[in-house]
């Protein structure tokens, strides 16, 4: 994605929620709030942006999600399975109407689990049904993974709006 793409993204899907008269929820970890950075830089956003979690640890998404342990040891902390369960989570703990999930290795290294540097999961999920989630792979810089992710995160959520609330809107 181009540099500019982010902040358009991110004016789009404040004024799509809006439009929606809903609010999001995000839980990020390989992001660290990136993603929220993204969306609350657009006026308005405080009436769309819930909140959002910063799971960054094992630990944390357990204590501030509610994930299971035997999830994570099962699955791993970069998997669809936490990914879906992030957004779960997040959608739980903050009654928002939708939510979006980003959980990925950033690197330099790796993390020992044998999950390549660059894979981000992100998931998005809205009450009444299952959470989703998809895989990315992103090439460059650690600061460069958690940009891009932060980006394709925003872009899946707008996408997500289309597909969830029969919305299409002219781009």
């Amino acid at each position: 994605m181009a540099k500019t793409e982010g902040p358009a993204l991110a004016e789009t899907l404040v004024r799509r929620l809006e439009a929606l008269g809903k609010t999001a929820v995000l839980a990020e970890s390989c992001t660290a709030g990136l993603a929220a950075d993204l969306i609350a830089s657009v006026p308005g956003a405080s009436g769309v942006l819930w909140g959002s979690f910063v799971t960054y640890t094992v630990a944390a998404k357990i204590r501030m999600l509610g994930l299971e342990e035997a999830l994570l040891s099962r699955y791993g902390a970069v998997s669809r399975e936490t990914a879906c369960a992030m957004a779960a989570g997040a959608l739980e703990k903050s009654g928002a109407a939708y939510s979006l999930s980003i959980t990925g290795l950033a690197g330099p290294g790796g993390d020992g689990s044998g999950v390549p540097v660059g894979t981000v999961w992100i998931g998005c999920a809205r009450h009444g049904e299952e959470a989703e989630a998809e895989v990315f792979h992103f090439t460059g810089s650690r600061n460069e993974v958690r940009r891009e992710a932060a980006e394709k995160a925003v872009l899946k959520l707008l996408e997500y709006l289309d597909m969830a609330g029969k919305i299409y809107y002219d781009s």
